[in-house]
């Protein structure tokens, strides 16, 4: 996207569109690699849409071909109406973008970024002053915008990216692994900044993360494995879904745990790393004493808690996401080097 020029258009999604984003069976391939499967899925004005899945899943290819990045192989996909082949152009008018990797120029200042960002997309000058102090004003920059970017944290950049993603007034936010990098502390405060967005602009957001804590602050989640979607709902209902209380057991004979409990109770046992049994039950308060009472194999440990998205995943793909590196950026350089072979 940078170096392309495009022209002022109207930005604001009408109060009659529904959703802002509609994909069907989009498809990308790199030579034999699949690397997005016949992906479909909406996402409503004002709503925050979360990707969750492995590096190599397909998260950034889907957000590249969304964002005239990458062309689908195959499937459609419309951002504020306008079909990501067809009209371009117009697409990129309707979206902010936020990388993974930093993309300011750290030898300019807050404000002449967000200048330059603001020529890039036509807006005129009269409506960027209007719109540099709403801005500045929202992610609490105002004091630091003739500052230079290399001396701002981590944090205060991150922040600017967004106030520069921001700037042209777009339909969409795509934010991808928005605080990767950054201190618990100063993600938390970030996402004070994406949930005010939500609220005070009614602004669509986009976003991947590996952090499962971030996910919960998503209306509804999309599950993506292998570049396929395996379950798309809000965070609640996935935790739901996946079948009551979580208990965990650790014994040095958890196979023979595992057996024991198919045979005495019929319940299927996951066996994990570091002699971890895991069950799901309806009620883990009423089953414990059970367990205590009824088991012949030794455990060493048992603790119960309820679901978590972390859960869920583990259920829906066989892994935990934890396991897994930032997702994002990857995405497409493997297909690639895949397909270089």
């Amino acid at each position: 996207m940078h170096g392309v020029h495009v022209a002022p258009v109207q930005f604001r999604v009408s109060r009659h569109m529904e959703n802002v984003i509609e994909v069907k069976n989009l498809v990308k391939k790199f030579g034999e690699v699949t690397a997005v499967d016949g992906v479909s899925f909406e996402v409503k004005k004002g709503e925050i849409f979360g990707f969750l899945g492995p590096n190599g899943a397909g998260k950034s290819t889907t957000i590249s071909m969304l964002s005239t990045l990458a062309e689908p192989t195959s499937g459609s996909a419309a951002i504020n109406g306008f079909d990501v082949s067809e009209n371009r152009d117009d697409v990129r008018k309707s979206i902010g973008l936020v990388f993974q990797d930093p993309t300011l120029d750290d030898r300019l200042t807050a404000e002449e970024n967000l200048r330059f960002h603001a020529r890039l997309y036509g807006v005129s000058n009269e409506d960027y002053e209007k719109r540099v102090e709403e801005v500045l004003d929202l992610v609490e920059l105002k004091d630091r915008r003739h500052d230079l970017v290399r001396t701002y944290s981590g944090g205060m950049k991150r922040r600017l990216e967004i106030g520069r993603g921001l700037i042209h007034y777009p339909a969409v936010l795509f934010l991808d692994e928005p605080t990767i990098g950054l201190d618990p502390q100063t993600r938390a405060h970030l996402w004070e900044y994406i949930l005010r967005l939500k609220k005070e602009k009614e602004m669509t957001i986009f976003m991947t993360t590996h952090y499962m804590n971030e996910a919960e602050y998503c209306d509804r989640i999309a599950i993506i494995d292998r570049g396929k979607i395996v379950a798309l709902e809000t965070p609640e209902r996935l935790k739901k879904n996946i079948g009551g209380d979580i208990i965990q057991m650790k014994s040095a004979e958890k196979e023979k745990l595992v057996r024991e409990i198919k045979e005495k109770y019929d319940i299927g046992a996951k066996s994990g790393e570091h002699d971890i049994v895991q069950i799901e039950v309806a009620n883990a308060e009423t089953f414990l004493p059970r367990l205590f009472n009824e088991l012949d194999t030794k455990i060493n440990s048992i603790e119960m808690r309820r679901p978590t998205l972390d859960d869920v995943f583990l259920s829906l793909t066989g892994k935990r996401i934890r396991e897994e590196h930032a997702s994002g950026k990857d995405d497409i350089r493997a297909h690639m080097r895949m397909r270089g072979r």
